[in-house]
C-alpha cells in the first residue's frame, strides 16, 4: 500500500470475510460420480460455463446439467446444489471486526464473483456479510467478474471514486494483478492477519 489517500476500500469474500474450501465440494460430489475424487478434481475447470454462471449468463440448473457431463454426476439439483454450497464455512470475523471498525472513516464495499446458487446461500446463512458493507457488486448481477478491466472500472464509476483512492483486498494473485492493473490500490490477503493490519495501519 502506497502513501496516496485511500477513499473507500473494496473487499473480495470468499477467503476474505467467508472461509471457503473446494476439497469439501469434490468430496461432496464424489459421492455420485464414478469417478474417483482425484479425477474429479482434476477435470473441474473454472472453464466457460463455470464463469458464465458468474456473470449471470446461465442459470444455475443449466450450470449443474454441464458438471454432470464433465464429471459424470448422477445427483439430481438437490443434492448438486447441497455439494455446491459445501464450499462454505465460517465468517472470518476478525476481519470482519476490523472492517465494522473502519466504517465511521471510510466507504467500504464487497466485489465477489459469485453465482445466484451461492449468493442465495450465503445471504441466507451469513446476514452479518451484506450488513458489513455499505454496497455489495456481485459478478452475477453485473454481468462482470474479476479480474476483468471493465469489472473495476464499472465498480469505480458506481462509487465516484478515484482507481487510486479505491484499496481493494483479495485472496488470489490473479485478481489483485486485475485491480493494479486498473489502477486501485490492491493487497493479497493469506490470512485474517492482513486484513487487520492494513486496515489498523489507516490513518
Amino acid at each position: 500500500m502506497n502513501s496516496i489517500t485511500v477513499d473507500a476500500l473494496l473487499f473480495d469474500l470468499g477467503g476474505v470475510v467467508l472461509e471457503v474450501d473446494f476439497e469439501k465440494v469434490f468430496e461432496h460430489w464424489a459421492r455420485t460420480s464414478n469417478l474417483a475424487i482425484e479425477q474429479i478434481k482434476q477435470q473441474f475447470a473454472m472453464d466457460e460455463a463455470y464463469q458464465l454462471h458468474e456473470k449471470g449468463l446461465i442459470s444455475g440448473p443449466q450450470y449443474f446439467e454441464h458438471l454432470r457431463s464433465t464429471l459424470n454426476l448422477t445427483a439430481d439439483d438437490v443434492a448438486l446444489t447441497a455439494g455446491w454450497n459445501a464450499i462454505f464455512g465460517n465468517e472470518i470475523n476478525p476481519a470482519l471486526d476490523a472492517i465494522d471498525q473502519v466504517r465511521d472513516r471510510y466507504r467500504c464495499y464487497a466485489f465477489t464473483n459469485t453465482n445466484a446458487v451461492h449468493q442465495e446461500y450465503w445471504e441466507r446463512e451469513h446476514p452479518r456479510i451484506r450488513r458489513s458493507f455499505d454496497h455489495m457488486f456481485v459478478s452475477s448481477e453485473m454481468g462482470l467478474r474479476k479480474p476483468d478491466l471493465q469489472a473495476f472500472e464499472h465498480i469505480l464509476k458506481e462509487t465516484s471514486t478515484k482507481a487510486e483512492a479505491m484499496l481493494f483486498f483479495d485472496d488470489t494473485n490473479e485478481n489483485v494483478e486485475g485491480a493494479l492493473s486498473a489502477g486501485l490500490q490492491a493487497i493479497k490477503v493469506n490470512s485474517a492477519v492482513d486484513v487487520v493490519d492494513a486496515l489498523h495501519a489507516l490513518p
